[in-house]
């Protein structure tokens, strides 16, 4: 007999040569193994046999899709997933599939050349290295996750057991949880769950496996959000002992402007003071009517450098997240709020940029410095306008009122080039979220838009527009902010749209944000004045950050970067490191391995852009159904902001919260949806509910888990849900409504000069 040897007089086949070669090859399956050893016919039946013993006997372990490999051992390759950073930010990995109780080997990730590092949550196919006991993973490409591995929730407790309610607006069902699964958790928690075979009563069963808060305390409104869009809040060890050891810039080798008296210039919520501003009459004789403007940032570059621990947790992080309770920094406290923040009477690094401008506001020249700077004083928005409008606050000195005059007066000049330049007018109030001393919501109102915001927003866009005009001039690669023409079928959209409202809009004329300015001014006290501000932004692209320039069409510029926040926004630091690098201001400029892989930090930062924009929107959602949960069946005037076929969207005339009425509310009969009219129209009545309409409504329903708001018409009562017919809106949901997939343009959440 030949039970153990081949009839072509290869190896042996025992247990031993087949652990040889999958040590050699891990990841092989049964073909390979039978390709290696020259297996045919009924060989393989016998190598079928010394296989099965092995996995009985605990020595290898895999599976068809994953191939065979020594017990304990990972093949050469296989799918990971991100899993965080160690102490010195190297990515850790753990393998997606693992069938085995023991504790899987430590993966350690070597982010590619190319710069696309992974964020955590990501999955990759990646081959593996074996050194020593742990593993090194080289990514071969990211994958998509087949089914989120974690689902976030509130732990609810009755008489059946215990039941995960999602946060998700799109879920369609609870889960179960088994008691034995809870890892200490209690009723009315938000929890971080992963399925499990089997079912409870019906139900698909999860189990816990982070505890996050009591939803009974109202800053865990903001950790949903946080949590459900993966956005990182722990800095590691390295990059707080790397921010702890930073020290005050020397003065020697920057241009000392610390005699001048720049003034910062922001919200009184502010959380970061990354810009000051100074502007006076230009000396020259040749510029008559002329002024001179400094915009002065804050010199991140100089304590954040290429490659550093705090570099690569600010590339991960992308940018800072604002909520109305907190921020979640790009960069570690001892840096955003302290030694790169410009406060007032001590010495600050910065990057500078001198601009000086003719008595009609054009721009005649511009220099960058590094330099270092002494505010004169941090002021407010509303100081500010009080200054500007002969109500000067009697804590302010004579320098900071003689600052703030000559502030004005240049922004006059500047402003006659900005009508020139006509960039999209928007009127887009922000709600403001003030919260208690208990931390609930106190009350919600409308920002209000003071001259002095759009002051200082007009000197931070001609800040930008230095940065990307000097660093295409030194020839350096640099990222954009750029923001592409309206597409063809939203042209066709809004031009339908304008036609209900008699309102002519040429399809085929050359766009110009001018052009939706003249139809926005045909709009002004008017009732559709509202929602034609809404439409013309739902018909817009969205910014986006890149590598190539097709300029910015919201703002009518040509060339765009941002320069002005890099506390908060890692594209900012890529510029200053640009121009640090284009004008010899140092040896901590922008690295040749950086310049080759800015196109992927474009597209890296575009995706934490989105990130932290819908996390903001859905915490300040959540917010106000907390604070609407005690007016159910109150009476509030609203308008119709958008139509879809399952109903209404309507935003409250005094606080702006949006929610939705389901056409199962609008009455007994059955609503055609006009897509084209943007109308619901009643098959008996032919009475039509459109955008921009007034309806009185009632609240119904406010999910703080969800962030849903429901309503209904006043006066009219809503009929049972019954079968058939165009009916919709899960109780409790949260729609996806129109323009809830981000702003064009560049004006902040939260700090309206931020563009």
């Amino acid at each position: 007999m030949k039970d153990n040897k081949t009839r072509n007089n290869a190896p042996a086949l025992d247990k031993a040569r087949v652990l040889e070669l999958l040590a050699a090859h891990p990841g092989a399956n049964k073909r390979d193994l039978a390709k290696l050893l020259g297996l045919k016919g009924s060989d393989r039946i016998t190598l079928k046999r010394v296989l099965k013993e092995l996995e009985q006997d605990g020595a290898i372990a895999g599976n068809k899709k994953r191939g065979l490999t020594k017990a304990g051992e990972l093949p050469e390759i296989m799918v990971v997933e991100i899993t965080g950073t160690d102490a010195d930010g190297e990515f850790l990995a753990r393998p997606v599939q693992w069938d085995s109780n023991e504790t899987p080997p430590v993966i350690y990730v070597i982010p590619p050349k190319d710069g696309g590092a992974p964020s955590v949550g990501s999955q990759l196919l990646a081959r593996l290295e074996k050194t020593g006991e742990h593993y090194e993973a080289r990514i071969i490409r990211k994958l998509e996750k087949e089914a989120p591995l974690r689902l976030l929730g509130v732990l609810r407790e009755n008489s059946q057991g215990f039941r995960l309610e999602p946060v998700d607006k799109k879920a369609r069902t609870e889960y179960a949880v088994d008691k034995n699964d809870l890892a200490g958790a209690k009723h009315n928690e938000l929890v971080a769950v992963e399925p499990v075979p089997g079912r409870i009563a019906g139900f698909s069963r999860v189990r816990v496996v982070e505890r996050i808060g009591s939803m009974d305390s109202p800053r865990t409104i903001s950790l949903i959000a946080i949590h459900d869009h993966g956005i990182p809040t722990v800095f590691p060890a390295a990059v707080i002992a790397q921010a702890q050891a930073a020290q005050p810039v020397d003065p020697k080798g920057r241009t000392d402007l610390r005699a001048i008296p720049l003034l910062t210039i922001d919200p009184a919520d502010a959380r970061d003071h990354d810009d000051a501003v100074w502007a006076g009459p230009d000396e020259d004789p040749k510029n008559p009517g002329g002024q001179v403007c400094l915009v002065a940032i804050a010199d991140v570059a100089y304590y954040v450098t290429p490659g550093s621990a705090l570099d690569r947790e600010a590339w991960n992080r992308g940018n800072s997240a604002y909520f109305p309770d907190r921020v979640v920094p790009m960069l570690p406290e001892e840096l955003s709020a302290d030694l790169c923040s410009l406060k007032d009477g001590v010495d600050r690094a910065c990057l500078v940029v001198r601009m000086v401008f003719d008595a009609k506001g054009r721009k005649r020249s511009h220099t960058f410095l590094r330099a270092v700077m002494r505010s004169a004083a941090r002021l407010t928005y509303q100081q500010a306008q009080a200054a500007f409008d002969g109500r000067p606050d009697p804590a302010l000195d004579t320098t900071a009122r003689q600052a703030l005059a000559q502030l004005w007066t240049a922004y006059q000049t500047l402003i006659i080039e900005r009508v020139h330049r006509d960039p999209l007018d928007l009127d887009l109030p922000e709600r403001r979220i003030v919260l208690g001393e208990d931390g609930k919501v106190a009350s919600i109102a409308y920002r209000d838009r003071l001259e002095s915001m759009k002051l200082i927003e007009e000197f931070m866009v001609l800040a930008n527009v230095c940065a990307a005009e000097s660093l295409e001039e030194k020839r350096q690669p640099l990222i954009y902010r750029v923001h592409d023409t309206p597409s063809k079928e939203k042209v066709f959209a809004f031009s339908d749209f304008l036609r209900t409202l008699n309102l002519n809009f040429a399809k085929g004329q050359v766009l110009k944000p001018g052009v939706f300015n003249r139809i926005l001014d045909q709009g002004k006290g008017k009732p559709h004045e509202a929602v034609l501000n809404d439409v013309v932004l739902r018909s817009q692209s969205q910014a986006i950050y890149d590598d190539v320039n097709i300029g910015h069409f919201g703002l009518n510029l040509a060339k765009y970067a941002h320069f002005t926040s890099p506390i908060r926004r890692y594209a900012d630091l890529i510029v200053h490191r640009a121009l640090i690098r284009a004008f010899n201001f140092g040896d901590d400029g922008l690295s040749d391995g950086e310049a080759g892989k800015l196109k992927s930090t474009a597209e890296h930062i575009t995706v934490t852009e989105r990130r932290a924009m819908a996390a903001e929107r859905d915490s300040t959602d959540r917010y106000v159904a907390a604070y609407m949960s005690d007016r159910i069946g109150a009476e509030f005037v609203a308008r119709v902001t958008g139509v879809t076929r399952f109903g209404l969207f309507v935003r409250l005339a005094d606080t702006g919260a949006e929610g939705l009425i389901p056409v199962r509310s609008l009455g007994g009969e059955f609503f055609r949806h006009d897509e084209r009219a943007q109308a619901l129209i009643g098959e008996r009545s032919k009475h039509a509910y459109r955008m921009g309409d007034a309806v009185s409504v009632t609240l119904q329903e406010a999910a703080p888990v969800t962030g849903g708001l429901r309503f209904g018409l006043a006066g009219v009562e809503s009929p049972p849900d019954r079968p058939g017919g165009r009916r919709g809106g899960k109780p409790g949901g949260r729609a996806k409504g129109p323009g809830r997939g981000g702003k064009p343009g560049e004006k902040s959440r939260f700090k309206a000069k931020k563009r």
